[in-house]
């Protein structure tokens, strides 16, 4: 039977307060992992037509960033009440990093800290698909490819949807860029959003920047192994293993106001000038968000 919970009243609320619900115990865990284990082994677990696995993305991928998300990079986040709670939106952010930790981190973030717990459907590049492992967990967390048509059906079933136009040009330049957007491409996100009549919301991230800072890019390398770049960082190749361990740099992720598109109508996703006009908006307004965020952070590392 479970242990009734007390309710109370503040001294300054007419409401019932309920209070949080303990912590649960190791006997507690110890029953859940071994449920989640029993799912597996049995196939009784679901995946969307994208290949979306909610049970071993809560269970497992979550928990495994979680501690890097609350403890190494200390996230802080704002404007979360910028983001729907419920139906279609395009998040757009900034794209950096070296290895695209911004994407996880910003998909704990929405999932964790939104009232609404909302899951982040991110969009990723052809490479992501074609690494072994990394393509399967990524698949299984909720992303697809990076192309109109799969936007646009998650948009049109309700889904949020992230998307990093800068690409590899943001992940991958110089250090001494850091914080300077990369060109938005063509504007194929803005379209999906037109098309779809949903909100598009500017998000601009610090501290991604300083975890691996990219001193150097060995070319030669990195098109013998069909890659865009070679990171060369202070600790990576120097420290071996050692130098794939990120900096823990502090981090602010600030949702800002949603730019609305369903006032245009779907053909207006056909109009070249009004689809520039859209991006660059959103990249200077995703600009400003980040010089904004600088100037609140105390230090790099705090």
């Amino acid at each position: 039977m479970p242990e009734a919970r007390v309710i109370q009243l503040r001294p300054d609320d007419d409401e019932p307060y309920v209070p949080p619900a303990p912590a649960p115990g190791w006997e507690d865990r110890l029953a859940g992992g071994l449920e989640f284990l029993r799912r597996r082994l049995t196939g009784e677990y679901e995946t969307d037509e994208f290949g979306f696995d909610p049970d071993l993305t809560d269970h497992l991928l979550l928990p495994i960033l979680r501690p890097l998300f609350q403890k190494w990079f200390r996230v802080e986040t704002q404007g979360l009440e910028n983001v729907p709670s419920t139906g279609g939106a395009l998040v757009v952010a900034n794209h950096s990093g070296t290895i695209p930790v911004d994407a996880m981190m910003t998909t704990v973030a929405l999932h964790d800290d939104h009232p609404a717990r909302r899951r982040l459907r991110l969009l990723g590049a052809d490479l992501v698909f074609d690494m072994p492992v990394i393509g399967s967990l990524s698949r299984k967390m909720g992303s697809t490819l990076a192309c109109n048509e799969d936007a646009e059906r998650l948009l049109t079933e309700g889904e949020l949807v992230g998307v990093f136009p800068e690409g590899f040009k943001g992940i991958g330049k110089p250090f001494r860029e850091r914080y300077t957007l990369q060109r938005f491409g063509r504007g194929g996100f803005v379209t999906a959003a037109l098309r779809t009549g949903v909100p598009i919301v500017p998000c601009a991230i610090v501290g991604a920047e300083e975890i691996y800072p990219l001193i150097g890019n060995a070319k030669t390398a990195a098109r013998l192994l069909g890659l865009p770049y070679l990171p060369i960082t202070p600790t990576f190749p120097l420290l071996g293993p050692l130098g794939l361990v990120p900096l823990p740099s502090k981090w602010l992720i600030a949702f800002g106001e949603p730019i609305e598109t369903a006032s245009y109508g779907p053909g207006a996703a056909e109009d070249p000038m009004l689809v520039f006009n859209l991006t660059d908006q959103v990249r200077e307004t995703i600009q400003h968000s980040l010089y904004q965020l600088l100037l609140q952070r105390r230090s790099v590392f705090s």
